[in-house]
């Protein structure tokens, strides 16, 4: 994964279940929907036409077993990306998630039941002003810290839960409808300023809804140690006005296939950090012999409890967890994977198995396009 400039397309594996809010259709509303059809008509259009920019869907599929608490559960997942360059300055970019969770209905005993969720993670169209600038419009995904853009997907992270302090910055849907400026304000041969700005608006809506806030996130990449560290800022703008802040660290050292990377955030609800580190073990006997090809990961976390607002998305008291666990990269983009977690907090103590295995696709959209 790269590090550094911010990838204009980002993914996000959002709460199968959305903040519904009870409210009436108003001109945001509307205007969005007119936005919307736009913006699949486009789709529609240049699918049908596009040749010198070919269209390309990408994304990944998983298989997890999980045991949480003595709890066994079964959740097959696809996630697909689309991406549409219209010229040299336009693109249509949108992620979707199919996910079925196959659980038993009381938890350890009893029959088992399976439930479809499905989502649009983001649907957003992008403008390239110029090298230092690019304008987001539609759903994207909120910009606060790292993981919701650049970690989350399936075939990115090492761990198949998101840590503790996710919900803070990202509410309401870890997405964002309205507007966002993005890119490289500074481009030095030894360091890199990279920033993101937006504004969201309420929208309620089957498949699409977000909050009203207002945010950002700056970060400084040194290109010669393969190190970033930024600082993320949010509002929200309705009901309790709130205010989030965070920070985060990625490292990554030429000499050694070694990944580190941190997040810290506080908001009003609590406050916590995670910590993961992933060691791939290339440098004996290659990348490509049976043990180059496994990686340990480790992550710790930490989240404390501050005054609890309506829509939170944290635990509910003080947690501590901690993660061990293997990824083995098979040939063809398939990663298998394997973690033992131990929670720990006043509500109980629990342990976490989990096993996934994965793949990662790429291919045009078009007949005859390339790659």
């Amino acid at each position: 994964m790269q590090i550094g400039r911010t990838p204009q397309v980002v993914s996000f594996l959002r709460p199968a279940t959305r903040n519904q809010r009870s409210g009436h259709k108003s001109s945001r509303q509307i205007l969005r929907r007119i936005a919307l059809a736009t913006l699949l008509f486009l789709t529609a259009a240049v699918a049908a036409s596009a040749q010198s920019n070919t269209p390309i869907i990408s994304g990944g599929i998983q298989y997890e077993n999980a045991t949480v608490g003595g709890a066994t559960s079964f959740a097959p997942a696809i996630s697909p990306v689309v991406t549409i360059p219209i010229g040299d300055r336009w693109l249509i970019e949108s992620r979707a998630t199919f996910e079925e969770l196959i659980f038993r209905e009381d938890g350890t005993t009893g029959p088992y039941h399976a439930v479809t969720f499905s989502s649009i993670d983001y649907l957003q169209l992008d403008y390239l002003i110029n090298s230092h600038v690019t304008l987001v419009v539609g759903d994207f995904l909120t910009p606060f810290n790292i993981y919701n853009e650049r970690i989350a997907p399936i075939w990115i992270h090492n761990f198949n839960d998101a840590p503790l302090i996710a919900g803070i910055g990202t509410r309401t849907t870890s997405s964002s409808e309205g507007a966002q400026l993005r890119g490289v304000a500074v481009d030095h041969k030894n360091w890199q300023l990279n920033y993101s700005a937006y504004f969201s608006t309420l929208v309620n809506a089957h498949q699409f809804g977000s909050g009203r806030t207002a945010g950002g996130r700056v970060g400084v990449f040194v290109p010669r140690h393969r190190l970033e560290v930024g600082f993320s800022y949010q509002r929200f703008l309705q009901d309790l006005h709130l205010n989030s802040i965070g920070t985060y660290v990625v490292w990554q050292p030429q000499s050694t296939p070694l990944e580190v990377r941190a997040e810290y955030a506080h908001s009003r609800g609590g406050q916590g950090y995670w910590l993961e580190g992933a060691y791939r073990l290339s440098q004996f006997r290659g990348p490509d012999s049976w043990i180059g090809r496994l990686q340990p990961i480790a992550r710790v976390q930490q989240f404390y409890i501050g005054t609890p607002s309506p829509g939170d998305a944290n635990p509910t008291v003080d947690t501590q967890r901690v993660d061990f666990g293997l990824n083995y990269y098979l040939p063809h983009n398939i990663r298998a994977n394997a973690s033992y977690g131990r929670q720990f907090s006043s509500l109980g103590n629990f342990n976490v198995w989990e096993l996934q295995l994965s793949y990662r696709f790429l291919f045009p959209l078009l007949p005859g396009g390339s790659k």
